[in-house]
């Protein structure tokens, strides 16, 4: 048991890092067109500047996600990445093109949720009984 799941953590987590390396590297060139490009922002309704957040902070996540220890850094990534996609996945459809947008940030969130769950013993917060 504990061998599948750490086959389905890095699975996952490597889907998920390279998802959010390759939109954000997207995002930062501020390329027009692609998922998360500048075309889509704006037809979005928000402004170009912003990719420049997304995609600076979808990097170091995955950097903090990939490298050993900072346990609750991990956390606040994996909150920050679903609250991101979340906000994507509302974004779509509350534009009207959900029907052909959804997905990516849909499977990026359930990417996340997957690899959290799954993540082993060492990359998690552990609480003491009193």
């Amino acid at each position: 048991m504990e061998k599948r799941n750490k086959w389905i953590y890095w699975i996952s987590t490597a889907w998920l890092a390279l998802g959010m390396v390759s939109t954000g590297i997207v995002q930062l060139m501020r390329s027009k067109q692609g998922q998360g490009g500048a075309d889509m922002i704006n037809h979005l309704g928000y402004p170009v500047y912003m990719l420049t957040l997304l995609g600076t902070c979808k990097i170091l996540g995955v950097i903090v996600l990939l490298i050993p220890g900072y346990r609750v850094l991990k956390e606040w990534v994996y909150a920050g990445f679903v609250f991101m996609m979340s906000g994507a996945m509302y974004s779509h459809i509350a534009s009207g093109d959900a029907a052909k947008d959804l997905f990516p940030s849909l499977l990026l969130v359930l990417l996340t949720l997957v690899s959290w769950y799954f993540r082993p013993l060492n990359r998690k917060i552990v609480v003491a009984n009193r």
